[in-house]
């Protein structure tokens, strides 16, 4: 999510998309001109981007955990329901980023943007898997170990299996969830302030990327998002087929959702979307119930489109780098892309902090974001409006399989936690 930027004395200046756009063509601009001086502001890009990787450890363990908490006091308050939404969140991401990685697969958007000369890479990126050794490596003997090498898998291991013990205890847990959601919040608060210098990181970026790499490269980052939007028609197609199968009118369906779909699409900011978005589902006759427990929950954990991007985006890097991901190397990018998508779904422009996760657990050098940040505003419009529509087909899914199950756990006093996640519920 991006909020307008506003000066030392409060008054609104150009939204931050703009911003950043203008910087996207200042920085042609200048690494055209003037390619020696674009050459020599790498440094201001590169700042940017290893300000961005310091909150994401932090940030994964924090959100990780507390997201596994809530979820696992979600299955035991509202069983049934729950259970059905968050396996068709796990199952619509998996589809997004298996969409990312066939795209990419396909189309090849990173072919030819030779990126090898910026970056030191991993000498054994693209060797062999020792299959054993990579199940054990997931256990972290030393957490903080891992944290500190900035081991992102371990960590989010460690997280989720964290989460799981602090739901099973129950009560006990509030005071660890509660200072977990201070580090949260504190997390979110850095990450404004990280994200308010964008443009002119990505002057900076844009500065270096036109005068040191050329024409191809920008060409390619043209083809990604070119792919990108293909990949959200596709699963917006896929969103369609499921909603014919639980017996709604797909048509019918995005006509009455269009309005919180085009908020998203303009503001790219599922937050925004999310009372609006509340009403039209009640209106479509949606229990309160479902709508209040399993909307908020998928603006949190069901990021269908922020996966597809992420997928995508990554092995686009791999290739413009010239890396061979194996399937080893792809198995990789499905499951860190699987488990971070659902853990740090409140981050403002999160999209760039989950990619830093998967690049850096696959170990692209810190370059790598920089590229796709330049372009990151297009290609951040198209997944919020996918995140907002594959929510909507979350609700109505568990209105169709569950909705019974959690009218009776209201008669029976229940009382859900989606207020906390209506609070805190960004994407």
């Amino acid at each position: 999510m991006d909020h307008a930027a506003t000066g030392p004395v409060g008054r609104k200046l150009l939204p931050l998309p703009v911003q950043m756009v203008l910087g996207l063509i200042g920085g042609l601009a200048v690494g055209l001109i003037w390619p020696k001086l674009g050459a020599a502001l790498q440094p201001a890009g590169t700042a940017f981007i290893e300000a961005i990787k310091m909150v994401v450890i932090p940030l994964v363990f924090s959100a990780v955990t507390l997201g596994v908490a809530r979820m696992g006091s979600e299955l035991h308050r509202f069983g049934r329901v729950a259970a059905i939404a968050l396996a068709w969140f796990f199952f619509a991401t998996l589809v997004s980023i298996v969409i990312g990685l066939a795209l990419n697969g396909i189309f090849h958007p990173g072919a030819g943007a030779s990126l090898a000369g910026t970056g030191r890479l991993p000498a054994n990126l693209a060797a062999s898997v020792d299959w054993t050794k990579y199940v054990l490596d997931l256990i972290p003997s030393n957490v903080l170990a891992a944290m500190a090498g900035q081991k992102v898998l371990p960590t989010i291991v460690f997280a989720v299996l964290f989460g799981m013990a602090l739901a099973a205890i129950g009560p006990r847990a509030r005071p660890i969830t509660e200072a977990l959601a201070a580090l949260l919040d504190a997390m979110f608060k850095l990450t404004q302030w990280i994200v308010g210098f964008a443009p002119i990181a990505v002057f900076a970026i844009m500065a270096w990327l036109f005068a040191t790499q050329g024409i191809a490269t920008i060409a390619a980052l043209a083809k990604l998002i070119g792919v990108m939007y293909l990949g959200i028609a596709l699963a917006i197609l896929l969103s369609w087929l499921a909603l014919w199968l639980i017996g709604e009118s797909p048509l019918g369906v995005t006509a009455k959702v269009m309005e919180p779909l085009i908020l998203g699409f303009t503001t790219r900011s599922s937050e925004v979307t999310l009372p609006v978005h509340m009403e039209k589902l009640k209106a479509m006759g949606a229990p309160d119930k479902v709508v209040s427990v399993v909307l908020p929950l998928g603006y949190s954990f069901n990021l269908d489109g922020s996966s597809l991007y992420i997928a995508l985006a990554v092995t686009f890097l791999a290739e413009a780098y010239g890396l061979h991901l194996d399937w080893a190397g792809l198995a990789t990018i499905l499951l860190t892309t699987l488990i971070a998508s659902k853990g740090i779904a409140n981050v403002p422009s999160g999209g760039l902090v989950a990619l830093a996760t998967v690049t850096t657990a696959i170990g692209l050098p810190v370059e790598a974001i920089a590229i796709i940040a330049g372009v990151d505003a297009f290609m951040d419009m198209g997944r919020t409006m996918v995140n907002v529509y594959g929510n909507t087909v979350a609700v109505l899914l568990v209105k169709r399989l569950g909705g019974k199950a959690l009218e009776a756990a209201e008669e029976t006093g229940s009382e859900p936690v989606a207020t906390r996640h209506l609070a805190a519920a960004k994407s």
